[in-house]
C-alpha cells in the first residue's frame, strides 16, 4: 500500500525512512483522513517532510504520482474556445450555498468524463457543462464548492480540488537562489549562544522556583543576556563582474548583520592582496592593510569570502598580477595567510555551479580553499555552514 508513492517521493530527493512510511500507514488505518486527496497530502507531508526546503520536492512527487489529469489529458481534450471567458456569472451567497459537492475527487473525475462524452459545443454561464463563468464544477472563471479548474490563469474563488501547477514552495527549494527569509533561516544554523554582561534579563524558571520557596512571596531572579557568540569576518568581492550579483550580496549582508553581533566586513576586488577596504567605494581613506586584519582578529573568527572568483589566473598566481596596481606578492600568498589565521573559512560563489568548470580561476581558488567553495544557494549555504561549524 502506497509503496509506489513512497518510492516516488524518495526519488525526488525527500529522505523518507521506512519508519515514517509505516507511521503514515498507521495514521491512515486510524482514518485520520478519509477519501480526501487534499487532507491526505497534508498528512503525508506532515509525516514525511522534515524540512521546508523539501516541500517543493514533495509537491513535485505528488504531482507525478497522483496527477491523473496528465494521463487523461483533460485540457487537450477540450476545444480552446470552450474555455475562453465571454462573461463571468455573478452568484449570490444563496446561489453558492445551494450548490452541492459531487462527493470527492473520484466522483469528480467520473462526472467529468461523462460530461465530456455528452457535450457537443461551447457553454458559458451554465451549471452543468464544461465551460466558463458559471457554476459548473468543470472549467474556468466560475464558482463551484468542489470544482476542477481547467485552463484558467490564476485562481478565482480558490475552491478547486486540485491546482495542477501550484508549487507554492518553489522559492524554498534547496537549489533556488537565496532570498531574505531563507538566508536568515540558513544562517541561524551557525548561531552559538552564550550569556554575558550584567544580569538584566528575567530568569522565569528561577523566579518561579524562588517564589515558591518563599511561600508565594515574589522573588525576582535575573540572568545575563543571551546573545549569539559566533564571531564572523566577511570579505566581499566588489566591482567588475560582481556587479551582476549586487542584489544577492546585499541580501546576504543584511541577513548576516541581523543574525550576528560580532561581525566585521571588508571589501576587495577579484583577489585579496595587501590592502582591503572598509567601504564598498574603496576610497584611499577607507583602506586597511591586510596585515592589520591578521593581527587584529583572532583564530576564533570564522571567515567567509564572497565572490564570483572570475579573473585571470595570473591575478591569483603571480606578483604584479592585479589589474589595478602592482602587487609585490601574489594573491595566493595573501589567501594562504588568511586561511592560516582563520582555519574555519569558506568561499561563497554567487555564480551558478554549472558555470564553474568554464573558469580556471574558480578551480584555482577552490583548490587554495581546500575544496571549501560553495554556491550561493540554500544547499550551498547549508553546506558552508556545516563546514564552518566543523573544527579543522
Amino acid at each position: 500500500m502506497l509503496s509506489g508513492f513512497f518510492l516516488t517521493v524518495r526519488r525526488h530527493g525527500v529522505k523518507v525512512s521506512i519508519t515514517e512510511y509505516l507511521d503514515l500507514l498507521r495514521a491512515l488505518q486510524q482514518q485520520l483522513v478519509f477519501a480526501d486527496l487534499d487532507q491526505f497530502y497534508q498528512l503525508a507531508r506532515l509525516c514525511w517532510v522534515k524540512h521546508e526546503t523539501d516541500y517543493d520536492k514533495f509537491d513535485r512527487a505528488c504531482g507525478e504520482y497522483f496527477d491523473g489529469v496528465e494521463q487523461l489529458d483533460l485540457l487537450g481534450a477540450i476545444p480552446n474556445d470552450w474555455l475562453t471567458p465571454g462573461f463571468i456569472r455573478q452568484l449570490s451567497d444563496e446561489d453558492k450555498a445551494a450548490l452541492q459537492s459531487l462527493g470527492g475527487l473520484e466522483a469528480l473525475l467520473k462526472a467529468f468524463r461523462e460530461r465530456l462524452e455528452e457535450q457537443q459545443g461551447r457553454h458559458a454561464g451554465g451549471n452543468k457543462w464544461i465551460g466558463t463563468g458559471g457554476s459548473s464544477p468543470f472549467g474556468a472563471y466560475g464558482f463551484h464548492p468542489e470544482g476542477m479548474r481547467i485552463g484558467q490563469q490564476g485562481s478565482g474563488a480558490r475552491r478547486a480540488v486540485k491546482v495542477w501547477d501550484q508549487r507554492q514552495f518553489q522559492s524554498l527549494s534547496s537549489d533556488e537562489v537565496l532570498n531574505n527569509r531563507s538566508l536568515q533561516l540558513a544562517l541561524r544554523q551557525l548561531r552559538r549562544f552564550a550569556r554575558s554582561g550584567a544580569e538584566s534579563e528575567l530568569d522565569l524558571n528561577d523566579t518561579i522556583s524562588a517564589t515558591s520557596k518563599q511561600g508565594g512571596l515574589l522573588d525576582l531572579r535575573y540572568q545575563r543576556e543571551r546573545h549569539n557568540a559566533v564571531k564572523l569576518l566577511l570579505l566581499f568581492d566588489i566591482g567588475g563582474s560582481m556587479d551582476d550579483y549586487i542584489h544577492q550580496c546585499r541580501q546576504l549582508f543584511n541577513a548576516v548583520r541581523a543574525e550576528f553581533k560580532h561581525l566585521e566586513f571588508f571589501y576587495f576586488h577579484n583577489c585579496v592582496y595587501e590592502t582591503l577596504w572598509r567601504d564598498e567605494k574603496r576610497r584611499p581613506q577607507d583602506a586597511v592593510a591586510t596585515t592589520q586584519l591578521l593581527h587584529t582578529y583572532g583564530h576564533d573568527y570564522k571567515l567567509i569570502f564572497v565572490g564570483d572568483a572570475t579573473m585571470g589566473p595570473y591575478e591569483i598566481s603571480y606578483p604584479g598580477g592585479s589589474v589595478e596596481h602592482y602587487n609585490t606578492e601574489a594573491g595566493e600568498v595573501w589567501l594562504q595567510r588568511l586561511l592560516a589565521q582563520f582555519p574555519q573559512a569558506v568561499w561563497l560563489n554567487p555564480q551558478p555551479e554549472s558555470w564553474w568548470p568554464h573558469y580556471a580561476s574558480i578551480a584555482q581558488l577552490n583548490k587554495i580553499c581546500q575544496g571549501r567553495m560553495f554556491g550561493l544557494t540554500l544547499d550551498g549555504l547549508a553546506n558552508a555552514i556545516n563546514q564552518l561549524k566543523h573544527k579543522n
